[in-house]
């Protein structure tokens, strides 16, 4: 399994690197809208839609949304979108207190799970083109992803080393509290480091940055912890098996989802 994972990770690495650095922000923005729509095709499942018309009509949904949201991605529109999904995470944390909450499969449950991936997919899509079409804005896409990465590696080392309390076992049995400690400290690290190496020499954007990792990092948690409840409640283990070794799509862009309207509208109100 972990030669599985090394393997997928170091075929995506460097496609992941190309497409956020390389093209324009328009060929990003509909690479990463394609992306999202295999996401809403996986969302489906852990929603309650169990035929494959029923997820096709989600997944041509989510197409027509996100394609209209690249074609428009008017600054106005972004920043909206953005501090809904922000809104979104911060209630999200009451949601993961009450695991029976929405976890009969009835249709009730299924629209409304259906509705928050809209609230998890699209403030995720206009954050990333914001970001991107922001001065020098393909390195702070980069530096929020890296963030993300950080953050997995320093809770995947931390949690093995010192885990002991479990976060949410009802939820998340393998995550700990000292996975958390471990991914909040290698985030927080980063991404003041991120902004100095992008120009940010100013004392106090510098601590704005190091809160906004540790904060980002703190909703990624959120993030995973959600799709981990949804899973829980679909009785699946993985959102699909599109990767070898990782799972589907959403499993790897859980925390990613959560993190990207965080990044984009910390960086926003610190100025930057």
């Amino acid at each position: 399994m972990l030669k599985q994972r090394i393997t997928t990770a170091a075929i995506l690495l460097p496609l992941v690197l190309a497409l956020i650095l390389l093209p324009p922000t328009g060929f990003f923005a509909a690479v990463v809208a394609l992306v999202f729509v295999i996401a809403a095709w996986e969302w489906s499942l852990l929603a309650g839609c169990r035929t494959p018309v029923g997820r096709g009509i989600v997944a041509a949904l989510a197409a027509a949304l996100l394609g209209a949201l690249v074609v428009v991605r008017t600054p106005g529109v972004l920043t909206v979108l953005t501090f809904v999904g922000v809104a979104w995470w911060i209630g999200c944390c009451f949601w993961l207190r009450h695991f029976t909450f929405a976890a009969a499969p009835n249709s009730e449950n299924r629209l409304l799970k259906l509705g928050a991936g809209v609230l998890v997919i699209v403030p995720a899509l206009a954050s990333a083109i914001a970001l991107h079409g922001s001065d020098r804005g393909h390195w702070w896409t980069l530096l929020a992803l890296v963030i993300v990465w950080a953050a997995d590696t320093g809770a995947y080392f931390s949690g093995r080393r010192f885990g002991r309390r479990k976060l949410a076992p009802r939820i998340s049995p393998g995550k700990t509290w000292a996975g958390v400690y471990g991914a909040v400290l290698a985030g927080g690290a980063v991404a003041p480091l991120g902004g100095y190496l992008l120009g940010v020499r100013d004392g106090a954007q510098l601590l704005g940055m190091l809160v906004l990792g540790v904060l980002t990092v703190a909703i990624a948690v959120v993030g995973d912890l959600y799709e981990s409840l949804l899973k829980r409640h679909a009785d699946v283990k993985d959102s699909g098996a599109l990767f070898p070794g990782h799972g589907g799509l959403l499993d790897r862009l859980d925390s990613v989802f959560a993190a990207l309207p965080i990044f984009a509208a910390g960086k926003l109100l610190l100025g930057l």
